[in-house]
């Protein structure tokens, strides 16, 4: 459904510190780096056919994050969710909400961490187990 996600950056040398550790978790490498035509500067992360990129914004005004907004990223286990967590909170994030952990709801059983970057953005790991047969 999505061919990318962007996020806005007041400071794009920690957003890269930060984001190279925490989708490192997940196996992302090395974002490509480029600059616009309008002098922004813009990381892009690529992996398993996906994209999600930090830009300073294009209007020249301040980064905000959106109010209500959340950015999930797919992990392979409980375990990596933890660790995207563990990480995340090592370089610079915030744990926000419950501690990360096993929730029980009406779309089944999920394990989520939630966490903000270090502009504000909510990002949520999510691993959904397997339904049982």
């Amino acid at each position: 459904m999505f061919s990318h996600i962007m996020v806005g950056s007041n400071d794009l040398q920690r957003s890269k510190r930060f984001y190279d550790a925490v989708l490192g978790v997940l196996g992302a490498g090395e974002p490509f780096q480029n600059q616009a035509g309008s002098g922004h500067n813009r990381l892009f992360y690529r992996h398993d056919g996906a994209s999600f990129c930090v830009s300073e914004p294009i209007n020249g005004e301040p980064a905000t994050q959106a109010n209500g907004g959340t950015i999930g990223f797919k992990c392979n286990s409980p375990e990596q969710v933890q660790q995207f967590h563990d990480v995340a909170v090592a370089h610079g994030g915030t744990s926000i909400e419950e501690p990360p952990g096993l929730r029980e709801g009406k779309m089944g059983a999920m394990y989520l961490a939630y966490v903000r970057d270090p502009d504000g953005n909510k990002l949520c790991a999510i691993h959904r187990p397997p339904k049982a047969a």
